[in-house]
């Protein structure tokens, strides 16, 4: 499959939207492997932008990102509880919480002016997370020429993508960083790590499986291989690099004693999402029975407060996403990170050699 796209490694840089940015997706792309960017809180105009940005830097296969999550439900006692809980906090940092939250993107299964952009400009590649579009969406897709990924977090969840006549599958172990990839958060989650979900798919999915959670140099990449996975995708690997959008205070925060005890939250949000451990993940222990609102509708909470917070130089309160490898993140440009995953990778012991 990745041959197929000229991609001459077996390294998938993860979409992270918000982090990964069109200089990043294409210094990765450029050095062999598959760069990536997350379109998926931006709208149609904004994705046109960053796509023209990463064609003006590479000539290489890319990705596409999209959301396909389930359309929030509006609940305005839920957020008004949610926003007297959090109002506390706001007034330490001198402000007022919204007055009313709203839902801030789309999902790309209601977004009919991102699909037919997607349609237009044509990327290489287009990948789903939180489930995956209708037929015509992925027709209309696949006649423009796009291979088509998704994320699953279940064996369950793989042979939907199957049946849809994706080409791909994304395993995201419980390891990895950012919002888990699962269709339906309300259900029970089984956290299954990288290893056995990507041994769970290979076994039974005839699809190429892209090993995703906690990889974060060659020695984890050749493993993976060795489970049957055809690539591996990194993401929290790639967030110290120059070309990422990370700020100072979330690359400071990725050496600090927060990436030893990466946390999966719900109320950053609204949907679980590992992140590095800061003062939001830690509400945890004051949150009690009370539930966040919907996705991304708790989102709009999260990211007022966090620019409050920043205002007044605290930055505990970011969305700083990152797997539990985050310890092991190097800070060095993203093709030089690239060359040094190679590297290590035809280094390892049963690891398949490979070559830029």
């Amino acid at each position: 499959m990745l041959d197929a796209l000229g991609v001459e490694v077996p390294i998938v840089q993860a979409p992270m939207a918000g982090v990964s940015t069109p200089a990043l997706a294409a210094a990765v792309s450029n050095a062999g492997g598959l760069g990536s960017i997350g379109v998926g809180a931006t709208d149609a105009a904004g994705a046109r932008a960053a796509i023209a940005d990463l064609r003006s830097r590479t000539d290489r296969a890319f990705t596409v990102n999209v959301f396909v999550h389930g359309p929030a439900k509006a609940d305005p006692a839920r957020e008004a509880a949610w926003l007297d809980w959090l109002s506390p906090l706001f007034a330490e940092f001198g402000a007022e919480p919204p007055k009313a939250l709203r839902t801030i993107y789309k999902s790309f299964a209601d977004d009919e002016e991102m699909l037919a952009m997607l349609i237009e400009t044509k990327p290489p590649v287009v990948s789903f997370h939180f489930g995956v579009p209708a037929l015509d969406a992925i027709t209309g897709l696949k006649r423009a020429g796009a291979t088509l990924l998704a994320t699953a977090t279940s064996l369950e969840e793989a042979r939907k993508i199957e049946a849809a006549g994706i080409d791909a599958i994304v395993a995201q172990g419980i390891e990895a960083g950012g919002h888990r990839g699962v269709f339906d958060p309300s259900a029970p989650d089984d956290g299954l790590g990288t290893i056995a979900l990507t041994r769970l798919l290979v076994q039974n999915i005839k699809l190429p499986i892209i090993a995703a959670g906690g990889i974060m140099d060659g020695a984890g990449i050749a493993a993976v291989l060795d489970l049957g996975a055809s690539a591996a995708q990194l993401g929290t690997a790639f967030i110290a690099c120059p070309e990422s959008a990370a700020d100072e205070a979330y690359r400071a925060a990725l050496t600090g004693p927060g990436a030893d005890h990466t946390r999966l939250t719900t109320l950053i949000s609204g949907r679980p999402a590992r992140a590095l451990a800061n003062r939001f993940t830690g509400l945890h222990k004051s949150v009690a029975d009370l539930l966040p609102p919907d996705y991304p509708i708790a989102y709009d909470a999260g990211k007022a407060l966090h620019s409050a917070a920043k205002g007044k130089g605290e930055h505990g309160f970011g969305a700083q996403w990152a797997g539990q490898g985050a310890p092991l993140a190097r800070a060095m440009p993203a093709a030089e990170l690239v060359a040094t995953l190679v590297r290590e990778l035809n280094a390892a012991p049963s690891g398949p050699a490979r070559s830029l």
